[in-house]
């Protein structure tokens, strides 16, 4: 876990990265926001 604006400068710097990020979300954001999360992921996995 990083602090939101380093992700944001690594996801400039990788080929197709893709960066959300979900609102009041601590350390946990994928415990949080899970439903979001596994959606987002298996959209990316399979492109």
């Amino acid at each position: 876990m990083v602090p939101s604006g380093n992700s944001a400068e690594l996801a400039l710097r990788l080929p197709n990265a893709r960066l959300t990020l979900y609102p009041d979300a601590g350390h946990g954001g994928i415990f949080q926001y899970h439903a979001e999360f596994v959606d987002e992921a298996l959209a990316f996995l399979g492109s």
